[in-house]
């Protein structure tokens, strides 16, 4: 059958949005492009019977295509960037699929690889990992920081609500406008990259009355996370005698070590007399030339203890205004110019791989603060989400049983009003056209489906499928004054007329709830659009030719 204008564009935007969502290379996505745009010219080129075999052919011979491109493998989301995993050329996005000879399918390959190299921080190793970029050998004693996850067969993004992790709204204490909003975000963001948590997602919102919001999205963390690092300024100070000696941030931090076995590490862990164990860490800060002086000129008037090896007042260690631990001072270090100081700690707990991972995380905890300073503002969580990835996985299935149950009752329910299987099947085609090109653009701008933007799809589909029923009826009227063609022409402006409204009351989403209803309008305004402009023409052509006009 010949395709008019409005089924080819209809077909076009369907094949874009496939390549869009299908994660295979580029070479596989251009084969698919030819065997799709082959499998619509095929329709319409030869005749019915045979046009329709050669489309379902090569229809099916793309989906086989797409089975067998799928990348294996594991694809690194966060890497530390002052490890020597990152200085000797590994980056974030490259797809491991080998780790020491042993070939990597998906991340239980990759973790039960790591299982048999038995780390030691006094012992150099050796790692070859093979990737979908280059080959790696790297010599080091640190344990590889790294975050990994499945290779996605899709280029869609989901939203915490369908793969797991926390959320947090948080206004700061104080007005600010959208400048400060901006370094506000900055300067989160990079406390988040330093701790090392990966698929952080910042982003500034605003309410109906002006109040500005920062909206913290992570993947894979929970609340008590995103507490401890925004709930607080993670103001560090360094005080002796009562006074500041140094203040974590670039003003006075030059650097901070980590991930360096020589200069920051866990040094010691012993069992308590009550049967708990506690661990104790140690790494340097060197501080910059001013707060060296500033250490200088305050213990030089200091006096000496009683065993001759301390001076005889500590170094106090504060974050936000609590001490979390002293520092005794050595005697040579009075009124010296010292550019390096070294930070100690200690976690405490039931057993000693507890006590060892309290320790590590306070060590952790002291370098981030350490090196990006506090906070501009006090911030206060408005609200704190969670959901498990679980709940997730389960909602996506329970989505798919369900939007496939919705088709089959729609179809069913349309067949029985119209007694007609080929306005039904062309009914249902653009139903499912429309969620395509939906899924398609959410994937070219990167857009998070969440619950809402789920919520936007459903209803996307169900007034769709009202609007072709419109169509459908006023194709069917006996009225004789009037071709088919004009019928759908009042059938189009009156849903064009609908989609105008629609629009209208969708846009103030954007703020209503400090945006967190932004996905719902955002699906629904794709949705109704690509509707009302491709896949509803397109369907007034196809019942046009199913009456024979």
């Amino acid at each position: 059958m010949k395709l008019t204008w409005r089924i080819w564009i209809l077909g076009i935007a369907l094949i874009l949005s496939i390549l869009t969502i299908v994660n295979i290379n580029a070479s596989m996505k251009l084969v698919l492009l030819i065997l799709l745009v082959g499998a619509l010219f095929a329709l319409h080129r030869f005749g019915k019977a045979k046009g329709v075999l050669i489309f379902l052919g090569l229809l099916m011979l793309s989906a086989i295509l797409i089975f067998y491109s799928f990348e294996s493998g594991v694809v690194i989301k966060s890497l530390d960037k002052d490890s020597d995993f990152f200085s000797q050329g590994l980056r974030n996005g490259e797809i491991i699929k080998s780790l020491n000879g042993n070939k990597i399918e998906n991340r239980a390959d990759y973790f039960n690889a790591l299982q048999e190299i038995r780390f030691n921080p006094n012992e150099t190793l050796k790692f070859e990992i093979g990737t979908n970029r280059n080959s790696h050998i790297i010599f080091t004693n640190q344990t590889p920081q790294i975050i990994v996850a499945d290779v996605s067969k899709t280029n869609i993004q989901t939203g915490l609500d369908l793969r797991g992790g926390a959320r947090a709204l948080v206004q700061p204490s104080e007005k600010i406008n959208d400048a400060n909003l901006d370094e506000l975000i900055q300067i989160s963001r990079n406390r988040f990259n330093v701790y090392g948590l990966s698929d952080v997602q910042l982003s500034g919102v605003s309410d109906l009355e002006g109040n500005k919001f920062m909206l913290v999205e992570i993947a894979g963390a929970t609340p008590k996370d995103l507490e401890e690092l925004i709930s607080q300024q993670g103001k560090f100070e360094a005080k002796i005698s009562n006074k500041t000696v140094f203040e974590g941030g670039k003003k006075d931090i030059s650097r901070v070590c980590r991930n360096d076995a020589s200069c920051a590490m866990i040094t010691s862990c012993d069992q308590n007399s009550d049967g708990s164990h506690f661990c104790n860490f140690r790494f340097t800060v060197y501080l910059t030339e001013d707060a060296a002086k500033r250490h200088a000129d305050i213990t030089k008037a200091l006096s000496v203890d009683e065993t001759g090896q301390y001076l005889s007042e500590k170094i106090y260690l504060y974050v936000d205004e609590q001490e979390v631990d002293s520092l005794l001072i050595g005697v040579d270090l009075r009124g010296q110019v010292t550019t390096q100081i070294s930070i100690q700690g200690s976690g405490a707990g039931v057993t000693r791989e507890e006590a060892y991972e309290v320790a590590r995380e306070s060590m952790n905890k002291l370098q981030t603060i350490l090196i990006t300073g506090s906070l501009p503002y006090k911030l206060e969580i408005v609200k704190l989400d969670t959901i498990s990835p679980t709940l997730g996985k389960n909602f996506i299935n329970l989505l798919l049983i369900t939007g496939a149950v919705a088709i089959l009752l729609v179809g069913t329910i349309i067949f029985i009003r119209y007694r007609k299987i080929k306005a039904s099947a062309a009914l249902l085609l653009t139903s499912f056209s429309e969620l395509i090109i939906i899924l398609g653009v959410a994937s070219f701008i990167k857009w998070n489906l969440d619950l809402p933007s789920i919520a936007g799809i459903l209803a996307v589909i169900g007034t769709g499928v009202d609007s072709q029923i419109v169509i459908l009826d006023e194709a069917e009227k006996k009225d004789q004054s009037s071709s088919v063609k004009q019928k759908i022409k009042i059938a189009l402006f009156v849903i064009i007329t609908a989609y105008i409204t629609n629009v209208a009351s969708l846009i103030p989403l954007y703020w209503a709830g400090a945006g967190l209803f932004k996905g719902f309008m955002i699906t629904t305004i794709i949705g109704v659009t690509a509707g009302v402009f491709i896949a509803r023409p397109a369907f007034a052509d196809l019942i046009k030719k199913i009456k024979g006009e």
